[in-house]
């Protein structure tokens, strides 16, 4: 499956936002920190998509639950526009939520069951005051034309909806307001593989048509590398590698990266060759091991990877990975 996304470099542009530093812990029981997100640095450039990929509880929704202003980072900034977004208040603060806007995982749980379809993807336009009352149906007919749904849905509720049509209409909602960046946490995990591959188009389609900066969360590998510009690799809330989409399947180095695209499943395969699978858990992000937090599925640690964590190091153009053998 490819959606050719890809595009050249980043060309040398400054990026829309990026996030230095960040980190993020939670009190837990017995006086402890859990450790959601360890330092993270990355960055989002215009009219690109920024794939984070790693299991389920490796930090990649909290981390981009602080971009939209969800949670606050325990440590670090977001700069976006040249301003540091994690410490805005007020008005300030509700004016830049509607730059960056989300779409969620789950978007029965996203709507009010009360609100048929013209109110749902009209609503932040109410709130910011941009239409009347009387201009609801016309701006919800043109939200739901640039998501390929017919008119008269603006009169359905949701439950009446499948479930890739709910997810058009919170595509929708998230573009009312023209952001910048629109931020999809496991936006098609929930739908069928044939579902998922035209919102993935629908996607890239309108990335093009309204130069939008996509972060796309996912657990799946084949998915992200297959439209992704960019693509994150996350484990126990470390990015431990950074490089092209277009790239992941023959240039990844991490043995996390590569332990991931073994795993994979497609038709396609060499059905002669084993499909390998990651041994033993993560460890707990309330116990996180001194060194590399991969240390413990590696069947390359070594004794430095036990005594000291590596940092991202550049290895190539917009390649970065985070492991002591290179």
């Amino acid at each position: 499956m490819s959606h050719e996304a890809f595009t050249e470099g980043s060309g040398g542009k400054e990026p829309l936002l990026t996030a230095e530093h960040i980190t993020k812990k939670f009190p837990a029981s017995g006086g402890r920190m859990l450790l959601a997100c360890d330092d993270v640095n990355l960055s989002v450039y215009k009219g690109r998509t920024l794939g984070i990929v790693g299991e389920s509880g490796c930090g990649k929704s909290t981390f981009v639950k602080m971009i939209v202003q969800m949670f606050q980072p325990t440590e670090g900034q977001i700069l976006f526009d040249g301003k540091d977004i994690t410490k805005l208040k007020g008005e300030e603060l509700r004016q830049s939520r509607k730059k960056i806007q989300m779409v969620f995982q789950d978007p029965s749980a996203a709507f009010s069951p009360k609100m048929k379809v013209i109110d749902i993807v009209t609503e932040p336009l109410m709130n910011f005051g941009l239409i009347k009352r009387s201009e609801k149906a016309a701006k919800a007919k043109e939200l739901l034309q640039m998501v390929e749904l017919p008119e008269d849905f603006i009169y359905r509720y949701p439950h009446n909806m499948s479930g890739g049509q709910r997810q058009r209409i919170g595509i929708a909602r998230a573009l009312a307001l023209e952001p910048e960046i629109i931020v999809c946490d496991e936006a098609t995990s929930a739908l069928d593989v044939s579902v998922q591959d035209r919102i993935i188009e629908l996607l890239v389609r309108l990335q093009k048509e309204k130069e939008i900066s996509l972060i796309f969360i996912c657990h799946d590998m084949a998915l992200v590398q297959s439209f992704a510009h960019d693509v994150a690799v996350m484990y126990l809330g470390n990015i431990v590698e950074v490089l092209p989409g277009n790239e992941v399947g023959s240039n990844a180095l991490h043995p996390y990266t590569q332990a991931m695209l073994g795993a994979i499943f497609s038709t396609k395969m060499d059905f002669t060759k084993k499909i390998e699978s990651i041994e033993s858990e993560a460890p707990s992000p309330l116990d996180v091991p001194p060194g590399c937090p991969f240390q413990n599925r590696c069947d390359r640690c070594s004794e430095i990877c036990k005594r000291e964590k590596p940092s991202l190091r550049k290895t190539g153009e917009r390649h970065q990975v985070a492991c002591h053998l290179f």
